[in-house]
């Protein structure tokens, strides 16, 4: 059959994740409901890792891709899920070709990897790898990121590189106080970034983040902002498709609620979805894309940060919408045609759910959840609860913004992980 229409999908195709958390989980969801295979590559810390306070060591501990050590024996979400799986460091070449070579297409759960190595690993395993190596380069680290949609004439949070300490002094006056110190890559949840309120705290900062061992550092000037928004776009040669823009809640540094969309002015929303649009243009995105946005106080939207993946903010998608973000990541990485991100009811409240304490991991809950139609519980399977760590969330449907976020935030109180 010789049609421009003609898709074929075999349950001999595998989807390799680098990266084997939740996010991935989420996807592979997708991919067996679509009758094909899943490879996990779970990655360990990068074999130069070294510690420092402050620092992120080991790429592995994020809590969006959660994935832990070799020798731990804790398996990561994905791995309850297939027993297609490859040991290795997000910096082991060797291993990496291996997988790719086991899979049909390879695509990304984190950041926590380099955009020369993918390039190398896609050439050398004859897998292609989306987002494209090419892509990832351009967002690998954020002083990169900065400057690729900078150089787009994307509007983003003012920065500057930091490589010595007279940098610092600089960001005080370019400026003023407070800005924030990060660390250009592997910064996750508040971890790997500081607000600078004093020339002191720089230096200190400066030297937990890992300065004075050469890590790349950035400066960003500090946004009063009004609220958070974020919006995921899946792109391939299909086409493209936006996800409204919702507000993302934050908790000590952690996403705790997501609203969709977001209760402001549907032109700033608009706005938000017509510039992630040029950004994942920009970047010649093929797969599924997340961008966050501050909205500042002088009404001004600048793109804060971006991830090559699905995302956190994008998980109230799952009921919420037509097609969610985890389908479209999978449907835009294959070659597929995209899914409509229209959503389901007026209003989806996401709210994660979040370790109560440092034990093994048992859902307490109460019978009310069970009973709402519009309510839907996600636990993601990790053996180990943290404080503050994302063990599930729940996504609420409903008709009014004021009443979902109340009724939701009700039922999240009744459960502890």
């Amino acid at each position: 059959m010789n049609s421009s229409n003609h898709i074929e999908i075999s349950a001999n195709t595998t989807i390799g994740f680098l990266g084997a958390g939740q996010l991935a989980r989420m996807s592979a969801a997708e991919v067996f409901r679509m009758g094909m295979k899943v490879s996990a590559y779970p990655g360990t810390a990068s074999r130069s890792s070294t510690g420092g306070s402050g620092r992120i060591t080991d790429p592995t501990d994020s809590d969006e891709s959660d994935n832990k050590s070799e020798n731990t024996g804790n398996f990561q979400p994905l791995e309850w899920m297939t027993p297609l799986r490859t040991p290795g460091a997000f910096d082991d070449r060797d291993a990496l070709i291996r997988f790719a070579r086991q899979c049909t297409i390879v695509t990304l759960e984190n950041e926590f990897l380099d955009g020369s190595l993918l390039a190398d690993v896609e050439q050398a395993s004859g897998t292609p790898i989306y987002p494209s190596p090419k892509t990832f380069s351009l967002l690998e680290s954020k002083w990169i990121e900065k400057e690729t949609f900078s150089k787009a004439g994307i509007p983003v949070t003012p920065y500057r590189k930091v490589t010595c300490r007279d940098d610092l002094k600089e960001a005080g006056n370019a400026f003023g106080y407070p800005w924030v110190l990060k660390s250009s890559k592997g910064g996750y949840d508040g971890y790997g970034n500081v607000t600078i309120r004093s020339e002191d705290q720089a230096v200190s900062a400066f030297q937990s983040l890992g300065g004075d061992d050469n890590r790349e550092l950035i400066a960003e000037a500090f946004i009063p902002f009004r609220k958070e928004l974020a919006v995921q776009v899946a792109r391939n040669h299909h086409g493209t498709a936006v996800y409204p823009c919702c507000e993302t809640i934050q908790q000590g540094h952690i996403c705790k609620t997501v609203i969709a969309p977001a209760d402001i002015d549907p032109g700033i929303r608009d706005e938000a979805c017509r510039i992630s649009v040029d950004a994942v243009e920009a970047i010649d995105g093929r797969g599924l894309f997340a961008f966050e946005f501050f909205l500042s106080d002088d009404g001004r939207l600048l793109l804060n940060e971006s991830a090559p993946r699905p995302h956190n903010s994008g998980h109230y998608s799952i009921e919420g919408c037509v097609t969610s973000q985890f389908e479209n990541h999978i449907r835009a990485v294959m070659g597929l045609p995209l899914g409509s991100t229209e959503m389901r009811r007026p209003v989806a409240v996401m709210e994660n759910l979040l370790g109560f304490a440092d034990a093994p991991a048992v859902v307490e809950n109460s019978s009310d959840l069970f009973k709402s139609p519009d309510a839907h519980l996600h636990i993601y399977g990790k053996r180990d609860s943290k404080k503050g760590r994302k063990m599930g969330h729940i996504t609420l449907l409903g008709e009014q913004h004021k009443q979902t976020l109340s009724a939701v935030s009700d039922l999240a109180q009744q459960i502890r992980i």
